[in-house]
């Protein structure tokens, strides 16, 4: 895994923000996280490589749960298989509404 705990502490919001969106369903996020996953499970880095342990399946590259990655709307694939859809700021007045 290439990712360590500095990075994950980095991405904390984005982490945050997936896990919100994995407990409070919202139908256009979970169409986008269908997508996502599709692509992630065709990924070589798909895999159990996960920071926090019991969050499999994760990316192998940044360590984050794909359950969580995948729902968060300012995230990215660090391979850049697909984009973010929003920035932090966008998803932090969104989250506002």
């Amino acid at each position: 895994m290439k990712s360590n705990l500095k990075e994950i502490w980095k991405n904390r919001k984005q982490i945050l923000e997936g896990i919100t969106n994995s407990v409070i369903r919202d139908e256009f996020v979970e169409d986008v996280a269908r997508v996502r996953r599709e692509l992630c499970e065709q990924c070589p880095s798909k895999g159990d490589e996960c920071v926090m342990p019991g969050t499999a399946p994760c990316c192998n590259e940044c360590g984050c749960s794909l359950a969580f990655k995948t729902r968060s709307l300012s995230s990215e694939c660090p391979l850049d298989k697909w984009k973010a859809l929003m920035t932090e700021e966008q998803e932090d007045e969104l989250e506002k509404l």
